[in-house]
């Protein structure tokens, strides 16, 4: 390893470093770096696949899967800016093949009790696991395309376009999904509000 190799990856542990330097360094082999854009990104995409898949230990697998994958095709990504745009794409296609290849569990935890657990009062503790665990239950019932769109969109707050280039379907397709998915959720959700 070289002295300016030593100096870069010191800098890469202090967790400075924007998306592109990370990717960049990443792309000629620096672990280190890698392991940052990892460390910056797995939450997110682990919350996307929990709540598609509607399981815990398949999406800690899913997510496993696309950073490894990711690792190793990183060489094919043409624009160091579109790397966050890829890990969406990836965790999204993962999830879904995992989605087409078997039938959704009803036995879902979306971190009902973690997010029940703020709660001071056990009365809203339990009503907002018990909401939680209807809309768990309810994005099961949407269509896998219809699911990924609503999250990508109200969860992860990501674009209408920006969810296109994920699904790699048109932006009015993509409008659709979720105007279905939205019209679902509210019937479904009704008697919470």
């Amino acid at each position: 390893m070289t002295a300016r190799s030593v100096e870069q990856s010191d800098q890469v542990t202090e967790g400075s470093l924007d998306d592109l330097t990370l990717v960049s360094r990443a792309r000629d082999g620096d672990t280190r770096a890698y392991e940052q854009l990892v460390r910056r990104y797995q939450g997110q995409m682990y919350r996307l696949a929990v709540r598609m898949l509607g399981s815990a230990s398949d999406a800690e697998d899913a997510v496993q899967d696309v950073f490894l994958s990711v690792w190793r095709k990183l060489d094919q990504l043409n624009d160091d800016a579109a790397f966050v745009g890829w890990l969406y794409r990836s965790t999204t296609n993962r999830c879904l093949n995992l989605i087409r290849a078997r039938k959704p569990s009803a036995d879902v935890d979306l971190e009902s009790t973690e997010s029940a657990a703020g709660y001071t009062d056990p009365v809203r503790a339990a009503e907002v696991g018990a909401q939680l665990t209807a809309l768990a239950a309810a994005l099961l019932k949407l269509t896998a395309e219809q699911r990924t769109c609503w999250l990508l969109r109200e969860v992860h707050g990501r674009s209408y376009d920006e969810i296109a280039g994920i699904v790699e379907s048109s932006t009015a397709s993509v409008r659709g999904r979720i105007a279905r998915a939205r019209a679902q959720l509210a019937e479904v959700m009704q008697p919470w509000q």
